[in-house]
């Protein structure tokens, strides 16, 4: 699969899911299926979407927040409440879409810490700065550019985050060792993600959508634990929190054309899942 073809999908998937936010106040998602939340009622209950956005947030994270930040959000776990964020920390956010894990995490670290996001989406980083405007959070900055290519400089976060959007890149192993250039000695990696445990059928994994829906280009947990080592990091840990049925799955990939006997093949394969990880100190 071509990688100009795949940031391509994934850059036009994400540029609509905010512009549906913004023009119409209707939910997003990383699942594929426009029908499954994208094209959702503007009244929709923002807790109870698809099975890959569901009940990620707490009443009391949401809010704190602009509706259209949790609107916006197309993750798969809760990376802020995983990081263990403290008072003063410096913190980057991966694929920061709206805005939601980079707002949230500027709560946490205070005044005297700092949120970065990294987004290579236009609609989405005005979204962002949009949802921080009306949040009157200062101690956040929403930066543009690809996660393969960090725009900040050595050894100048305390803990990188990212919620479902790794595995959206072609090039993961790049990825990885931009976040451990980044980082303080000593600094945490702690991501949600959707990770595989098992092969998914070539059907599935040809698919532009599925990819830009975080399926096709997931890392098996194996080739993330290694990848990690391979850039330098060491007390790796991949925790799964949720693994997806057929019984989720099947609306979305009939829809996408994938055939019954391929989604059967997929069952019980792929997962959300925290993975965390440090550089040395």
């Amino acid at each position: 699969m071509k990688t100009a073809d795949v940031k391509k999908a994934v850059s036009d998937k994400y540029a609509a899911a905010a512009r549906q936010v913004t023009e119409g106040n209707r939910s997003a998602c990383c699942g594929p299926a426009p029908s499954e939340c994208c094209g959702a009622a503007p009244d929709i209950d923002i807790r109870k979407r698809d099975p890959v956005t569901a009940d990620l947030y707490t009443i009391d994270e949401t809010g704190q927040i602009p509706d259209d930040a949790v609107l916006a959000s197309l993750g798969c776990g809760n990376p802020t409440a995983l990081a263990e964020l403290s008072p003063g920390e410096v913190v980057l956010d991966l694929g920061s879409g709206g805005g939601i894990d980079v707002l949230l995490s500027a709560r946490r670290v205070g005044p005297a810490g700092k949120a970065y996001g990294l987004d290579m989406t236009d609609e989405m980083l005005e979204l962002a700065r949009r949802n921080q405007s009306q949040a009157g959070i200062d101690n956040v900055e929403f930066l543009k550019g690809e996660i393969e290519n960090i725009p900040l400089p050595d050894d100048s976060v305390d803990v990188i985050i990212s919620n479902c959007v790794i595995n959206l890149s072609v090039d993961k192993p790049r990825v990885l060792a931009e976040a451990f250039r980044v980082l303080k000695p000593g600094g945490r990696f702690a991501v949600s993600d959707i990770v595989l445990n098992g092969d998914l059928p070539d059907e599935v994994q040809r698919s532009l959508e599925l990819w830009a829906g975080c399926v096709a280009g997931a890392l098996q947990e194996e080739e993330y634990r290694d990848y990690l080592a391979e850039a330098g990091f060491e007390r790796i840990e991949v925790e799964p929190t949720r693994v997806y049925s057929l019984d989720e799955a099947r609306p979305f990939l009939s829809e996408l054309g994938i055939s019954e006997a391929a989604a059967a093949e997929a069952e019980g394969k792929i997962m959300a899942a925290f993975v965390r990880a440090r550089k040395p100190a």
